[in-house]
């Protein structure tokens, strides 16, 4: 087995029980938003505090991957192809985030948490649209065709040490390209987390649990349709 499966192998297992783990959490989110009523504040919080712990561990494990195979993390083989259609430097777009929770939210947002919202939501689009631009001048700054739409366009075959190897060639621009794609899922990650904990700062306890609920309903349903439209041959190869 290469490094790069076993990689891939590591990382599948343990999103398997992520994602069992995370099931679980929307079951106590749909729990906790059912009373509504009888709940505490503090009850929502410690609830609120474990969901983005579990969101942290998945970004650490991520991280570690990245670290062993950067390309792996940007056409991952774990995701089925209709999550991968959903990919932005190897992860969720941020302002999805805003966007989930402003529709989950709708009507029960107060002007001011509304206007909040929308202008976090833009200064969210300039960090992305910031490390559009880096990953842009990555592309540029390899010769050959940009190495993360070949390892998209081509799958799993291109994700290795060997590619950087042949695209790039030499050793210190080798090492060069992968820090600097490590940096940018690093940052991409970053933002996304703090995407999240402004968010939650922003909505009540109870609102919070309600947008968290609507973004592991979303990731969950995603998952589900995409596993089993590739099941039945309808991952386009």
């Amino acid at each position: 087995m290469t490094d790069a499966n076993a990689a891939s192998s590591s990382f599948e297992a343990f999103l398997e029980g992520w994602m069992v783990r995370q099931k679980d959490y929307l079951d106590e989110l749909v729990s906790a938003q059912q009373r509504r009523h009888e709940m505490h504040d503090d009850e929502r919080r410690d609830l609120i505090s474990r969901v983005l712990s579990h969101y942290e561990q998945y970004f650490a494990e991520k991280s570690k991957i990245a670290h062993r195979d950067i390309l792996l993390v940007f056409s991952p083989p774990w995701f089925s192809s209709l999550e991968r259609s959903f990919l932005w430097i190897a992860g969720f777009k941020p302002t999805m985030m805003i966007q989930l929770a402003i529709q989950a939210l709708d009507d029960d947002l107060s002007e001011d948490q509304r206007q909040r919202l929308s202008e976090f939501s833009q200064e969210t689009k300039m960090e992305e649209r910031a490390l559009n631009d880096e990953l842009a001048k990555i592309h540029e700054s390899v010769a050959a065709p940009p190495l993360v739409e070949a390892a998209r366009s081509h799958g799993r075959l291109c994700l290795s040490e060997s590619v950087i190897a042949e695209e790039s060639g030499g050793g210190e621009v080798r090492r060069a390209l992968k820090i600097a794609l490590e940096n940018l899922v690093g940052n991409a990650d970053t933002l996304r987390i703090d995407t999240a904990l402004k968010v939650m700062k922003i909505l009540k306890p109870y609102q919070a649990v309600n947008a968290l609920i609507a973004v592991a309903e979303l990731q969950i349903k995603i998952r589900t349709s995409g596993t089993e439209n590739d099941a039945h041959g309808g991952g386009g190869g």
